[in-house]
Order: structure tokens, then sequence, then C-alpha cells
């Protein structure tokens, strides 16, 4: 019984359903943070207050910790699992699968777009959680004022376009990825596939759209 399950828990099905959860979870945090960082169309007060709520926090250290291992998991697993099926198949068939009927754009791209995020999470760490460091007040109580930085961060059109650009490739490899995660757990049927995909297509819109409307905003108030 041992031996059987430390056998599936190598198999490249296992690992799938690993990054379909992980994944899942890394979309919601998507939702939530979005709907956190939607406060900047509130003003500075709420940004901040919602913040430092955030930072103040003692177990901010755990959902961060938590957050960064769904995260890691997430990425290493995509790039065994894309390195294993490269060498599981002759690079002739690989490029004919690449480019058949069966695969789409998103599919495709899946590995690039994965890493553009990757790339843009590192930089938007620094920017932001480790950016410039203002000081504001709110009710008496001294807290940093994050909403300084972001706004003055997206002063910038080319901080604002790269934004923008990293945002489309992250809805398109949502509109893949939150689909492909259902279906590597076993919810696959052809009766409900065309609605599972056209939900992760608008899923994937909303989230993109979402996103790109902030540093637009911030852009086009942050003078004001």
């Amino acid at each position: 019984m041992a031996s059987t399950l430390c056998t599936y828990l190598k198999t490249s099905v296992m690992k799938k359903q690993v990054m379909a959860v992980t994944g899942l979870l890394l979309c919601g945090f998507l939702v939530t943070h979005l709907i956190g960082n939607c406060l900047l169309y509130v003003g500075s007060d709420a940004f901040n207050a919602y913040a430092h709520a955030l930072t103040s926090n003692k177990l901010i250290y755990v959902a961060e910790a938590i957050l960064a291992s769904i995260f890691l998991s997430h990425i290493g697993l995509a790039i065994r699992l894309t390195v294993e099926n490269k060498k599981a198949r002759p690079v002739g068939y690989y490029m004919s699968q690449m480019t058949g009927n069966g695969a789409t754009f998103a599919s495709r791209t899946m590995p690039y777009t994965g890493l553009m995020i990757l790339i843009f999470l590192v930089l938007h760490l620094f920017n932001f959680k480790f950016g410039p460091v203002y000081m504001t007040t709110l009710d008496g109580v001294e807290v940093r004022d994050i909403y300084k930085t972001v706004v003055e961060y997206f002063q910038s059109p080319l901080n604002v376009l790269w934004y923008i650009v990293a945002m489309i490739a992250l809805g398109i490899h949502l509109s893949h990825g939150f689909w492909s995660a259902f279906q590597s757990l076993g919810f696959s049927h052809p009766k409900y596939n065309c609605t599972l995909k056209l939900t992760s297509k608008l899923f994937a819109v909303v989230i993109a759209a979402g996103y790109i409307a902030l540093p637009i905003y911030c852009y086009l108030m942050g003078g004001k």
C-alpha cells in the first residue's frame, strides 16, 4: 500500500493535480488582491489603512510563507513537467503536437507567459514592497504611505506599459490554466467542457482587465 502511494506521488498525474490545486489557490489570491487594490479608487486613506492592516498583522509572515510555498511549488512542478514531457517525446513529434489542431496559443505559450509573470512578480515586490518608503498619519497613527509609492511609480508611461503587457500575459496564462486545472482534477465532461472553457476565458479577461485598469487610473489621476 505504501509503495503504491509512493509510486503515485511520483507520477505525472499527481504532479499535474498538485499544480492544478496550487494554480487554483493562486487564482483565489489574484481575486482577493485585486479587490484590495481597488481601494486605490476610494482614496489614499482607504488604501493605506488596508495596507497597514495587512502588514501590521502578526500572521502576515505566515501568510506570506504559505503563499510563497504555493507559488514556488506551482513553478517547480511546471518546470519539471515541461522538462519531462520534452524528454519523453522526440523533437519532431513534440513540435508537431505543439502546432496541432488541439493546441491553442494560450496552451503553447504557457511556459513563456509563466516566465513573464515570474519576472513581473520579482520586479513588483522590488518596486512596491521594498520600494520607496513614505510616511503618513491615519487617525493619529503613523503608517507607510504605500498609496504615494504606487501612484508615483505609475507616473512613468514605461512602467504603466510594462504592467499592462505583464497583465496581458497573465490573462493569456489564466485563459488556459484555469480550465486546465479543473481538467487535471478530473472535472472533464463533454457536456460541460465548453462552459468551463468559456468561464476560464471570462475569468482571465476580468482579472487582466481589473489589474490593467489600476495603473491607467493612477497615471491619469496621479498628478491631480
